[in-house]
């Protein structure tokens, strides 16, 4: 055994023990299959055949022809209604095949609109938060570093106030910076206009004591599009941990389309309803004495006249309550609130819309909101729960704690609550760094959790809470429907919040653009088309035909597999796509066989011929793909729905047709021409 065998017989059995540690000791499926590919090129390169350069290409074609049999077995299964059975194993871990498309199956069409203006209103409110930390600091009322208090923030709006206006959209990227002295302007020093230049334009006024600032065109742009790619990416994420892999997310400007081929219409509502779940996840701080304050103008709401704004609706419902509430350690104080009960045939939503729609005419300060927290009475012998309308909550407007700081969500047992589940929470370094900073300076106040701007439960915190984690109760209720919506939750919050809500603009059930009978009928015409051709090439080209008939369904095959690595729809486009590419992989192996016909009718040799004719054609063979590669760029880079699918079939089948027609031709020539040494090539009948 010489000395590259015996390397090779190492790295096989190298590669035995890894793919063997990987499957027992860490279950990495895809470093199974690397060690598997290893493995089998090193097989090949053992071969007594030809020479090591030949044994390494054949190597490399069998590890390709393996690796797209093993990403298309899921598909094979699907496609074959699982007569082409695929391994439990495999497809446990392949999560990507092919997936019809709506105008070969029918299905669910959803398109959703982004809403980037609350992007915008978000980043803004972000910079305006580091803007409220940089004026403390040049106040000297705040060290620099860590966050900055309440107390602090007090101290500074005495003499500054920063406001993010809540008005029209226009006023989405608009910071204003208000002096209470005018001739404190000055301290905004080259230190901070530097630090926002980058992202935000300074205008003067209104007033000689305002400084306004507004995002850069640019850069909203940026969030924009940022926005519509983040959320194509979480609703990405939220369909695969549903285990559809059917499912097709595209974008247009800043529509979200979702298409779920089937029929199943109870799967198409739960999924409308994990898809349409924002999940922003916020944890804020109560604000008692704010909240005493401001609903304590409500309490002679029955007296007051007709048209008075601070009068409550009459007979809808509201009313005013008073609680004692924790506000730091040995201090309580009585917050009123107010509460809407839900009236006879309102639902709950309802109810919360009608409460919404009022608090949105009431003047909040605006670093401040209102809270909305479901009131709800639990039955425990019967396990019901009765919604019963709504109640408020005074909140600081900035949220302590964001859900893009979680890790991780997992359901949990609630031991307070028996039978009931609760979402545990993990945060990154930064979200458990924040958390404990938090938790310490706020001990006996309320943490209001929220999720999609709803209270979804009220802490006290008794202690500074290391750690990094923290839990969202679902109050009490029926076990089973608790468990659902803590699945739920749990799936929304691994799966990420979206960068801002999207809202439905079209919905639409729809059935195969094409007949069973019509797409049957396709399918067949499609067979006997390619058969003909396949048929012609071994009956004009004898044996050579026989190789390009290998190489185009090879060529298949690895545009299969390609296709289905990026879990892409085929649609009725699509296919004429593959088509299209199988014609000019025929077409390659007729200019390179007619090439060798030329130079063996010259006199040529055997293995000269063959040299000849693929240096000769491969120039030809070249200029037709780059020509038809560029029209498939431009489709794909300009067009969008069933030309882009067409246009990415067809740049696949150009990559994939120059690899079989090409190169792994050529290597069955060679071992015409050097190994078996044959004295007449089989191109067709005269020769």
């Amino acid at each position: 055994m010489n000395s590259s065998r015996r390397n090779a017989l190492v790295l096989i059995v190298l590669c035995v023990a890894g793919g063997y540690a990987f499957h027992r000791g860490a279950d990495n499926f895809w470093g199974v299959v690397t060690c598997g590919l290893v493995a089998v090129w090193a097989l090949v390169s053992m071969l007594p055949v030809m020479d090591a350069t030949w044994r390494l290409k054949v190597g490399f074609v069998a590890v390709s022809f393996t690796a797209a049999f093993i990403a298309l077995w899921p598909t094979l299964e699907s496609v074959t209604d699982g007569k082409f059975k695929c391994p439990s194993y495999f497809k446990d871990h392949i999560h990507f095949a092919i997936a019809p498309g709506l105008d070969l199956r029918g299905g669910l069409r959803l398109v959703y609109t982004v809403e980037v203006e609350e992007a915008i209103r978000d980043k803004r409110d972000r910079y305006a938060d580091e803007m409220r930390q940089e004026l403390a600091t040049l106040y000297e009322i705040h060290s620099g570093e860590g966050l900055v208090t309440r107390d602090e923030l007090a101290k500074l709006d005495d003499k500054v106030h920063v406001s993010t206006p809540t008005g029209d959209s226009h006023e989405a990227s608009i910071i204003r910076v208000t002096f209470k002295d005018a001739g404190d302007v000055n301290k905004l020093d080259d230190r901070y206009q530097k630090r926002f230049a980058a992202e935000l334009v300074q205008q003067r006024g209104p007033g000689a004591n305002v400084v306004t600032y507004k995002i850069r065109t640019e850069v909203e742009t940026s969030i924009r599009d940022k926005a519509v790619s983040q959320a194509k990416d979480t609703i990405n994420k939220r369909i695969d941990e549903l285990g559809l892999r059917e499912a097709s997310v595209t974008t247009r400007d800043e529509d979200i389309i979702i298409e779920v081929p089937g029929e199943n219409k109870a799967a198409f509502e739960e999924i409308k309803d994990i898809i349409r779940r924002t999940a922003r996840l916020e944890f804020k701080m109560v604000d008692v004495v704010g909240q005493r304050d401001f609903f304590s103008k409500f309490k002679e709401a029955d007296n007051c006249k007709a048209g008075d704004a601070y009068c409550l609706p009459a007979n809808q419902g509201f009313a005013i309550f008073e609680a004692d509430e924790p506000d730091g350690p040995g201090r309580s104080v009585k917050t009123p609130f107010i509460h809407v009960q839900r009236q006879e045939k309102e639902t709950q939503q309802q109810c919360y819309e009608r409460l919404k729609k009022w608090v949105s005419e009431q003047e909040v300060a605006d670093d401040r909101e209102i809270g909305f927290q479901e009131d709800v009475d639990y039955d425990p012998e019967t396990l019901k729960t009765e919604e019963k309308g709504w109640r408020t909550w005074y909140l600081f407007r900035r949220a302590e704690i964001t859900g893009d700081l979680i890790t991780d969500a997992s359901v949990q047992q609630d031991q307070e609550h028996m039978g009931g589940y609760l979402v545990a929470v993990a945060f990154n370094n930064v979200g458990a760094e924040r958390f404990e900073e938090v938790t310490a300076a706020n001990v006996q106040r309320r943490f209001a959790i929220i999720l999609d701007d709803v209270i979804d439960s009220l802490p006290v915190i008794r202690t500074k809470i290391g750690g990094g984690r923290a839990t969202i109760t679902l109050g009490e209720g029926d076990p089973e429907i608790q468990l659902a919506k803590a699945r739920k939750l749990e799936l929304v919050l691994r799966s990420g919040a979206l960068p801002a809500p999207i809202s439905p603009s079209n919905e639409s059930l729809i059935g195969p653009s094409l007949g069973s009978d019509a797409i049957a009928q396709a399918v067949k015409g499609a067979l006997v088309g390619s058969g003909l051709v396949l048929a012609f090439m071994i009956f004009y080209y004898r044996k050579s035909g026989i190789v390009a008939d290998i190489a185009v369904l090879f060529n298949l095959m690895l545009q299969m597999a390609i296709l289905a690595s990026f879990s892409a729809t085929m649609t009725v486009p699509g296919i004429a796509g593959l088509a299209l590419t199988i014609g000019m992989a025929v077409d390659a192996n007729v200019l390179i066989n007619e090439r060798i016909r030329e130079e063996l009718r010259a006199g040529r040799g055997v293995r000269a011929a063959v040299e000849a004719g693929y240096d000769k054609a491969f120039s030809s063979i070249i200029d037709g793909h780059v020509t038809v590669l560029i029209s498939g760029l431009i489709l794909a880079q300009y067009g969008t729905g069933p030309v882009k699918g067409f246009a990415i079939a067809l740049i696949v089948g150009i990559a994939a047709s120059l690899y079989t027609g090409v190169f792994c031709t050529r290597l069955v020539f060679d071992w015409w021409v050097r190994g078996a040494k044959v004295k007449r090539l089989s191109v067709g009948a005269e020769f």
